[in-house]
């Protein structure tokens, strides 16, 4: 039996992870979806307060109420900062980890450090009317928020640094999932950096939700990095 922790992305909840924890757990193992403060069945938590650590504490707070000791960590999209954060503290515990269409920094990065033009517009024009906060995507301006499933992500996060220790460099399984069917992915960075560093590879033609367009992938792929 494997212990599996999954990390959602901005603005989403634990939802996203769609059917793939069930997978998981149909297979024999624990599964914790970790819940991020101010997101998804969280959003009453919200405030611009919150900061990339508050979520990486937040994570750790929960893998130590699971009683996890070693585990699988997985993350998705933004995800991937908490998860890189993780790693830097738990490195030692962790028996694989996979990024999932996700961000990849290396020490003293914060996401604002790792996108791009549209990207930054996207987070300055946010703060016109809320903020401190930033709603998704390609939404437009009257966009309202779906109760405990899709809202607002708070800013300090995305420009927050990650600080990397070396316990990330000891875990001995590594993967990446890229989504070749997101247009305006900021991923193919990472994902080429994944390759050529010899991880387990995969290519999804999917949009950026690879876990619920592709779950038979994604289990696969996760169930690969099992101890």
């Amino acid at each position: 039996m494997t212990d599996y922790v999954l990390v959602h992305g901005a603005w989403g909840g634990h939802q996203t992870w769609s059917e793939v924890p069930q997978r998981l757990e149909a297979a024999g193992h624990r599964v914790l979806v970790a819940t991020l403060p101010g997101l998804g069945v969280r959003q009453a938590e919200l405030h611009p307060g919150i900061t990339l650590t508050d979520h990486i504490d937040a994570v750790a707070d929960q893998i130590a109420q699971a009683g996890f000791d070693r585990f699988v960590l997985a993350g998705h999209s933004y995800g991937g900062m908490v998860i890189t954060g993780l790693a830097a503290r738990l490195g030692q515990r962790i028996d694989g980890i996979a990024y999932v269409d996700a961000f990849m920094p290396e020490d003293g990065e914060s996401l604002w450090h790792i996108t791009g033009e549209f990207e930054h517009q996207w987070y300055m024009e946010a703060q016109k009317h809320t903020p401190g906060l930033i709603r998704p995507l390609f939404t437009p301006d009257d966009w309202q928020p779906v109760p405990n499933m899709v809202g607002y992500h708070p800013l300090l996060t995305l420009v927050e640094a990650v600080k990397l220790t070396g316990h990330e460099t000891t875990i001995p399984k590594k993967a990446y999932i890229f989504a070749t069917g997101y247009d305006r992915t900021p991923f193919p960075r990472f994902a080429a950096k994944a390759k050529a560093a010899g991880w387990d590879y995969h290519e999804a033609a999917t949009d950026h939700y690879v876990m619920h367009k592709d779950p038979d992938l994604t289990t696969r792929v996760l169930l690969g990095l099992a101890g």
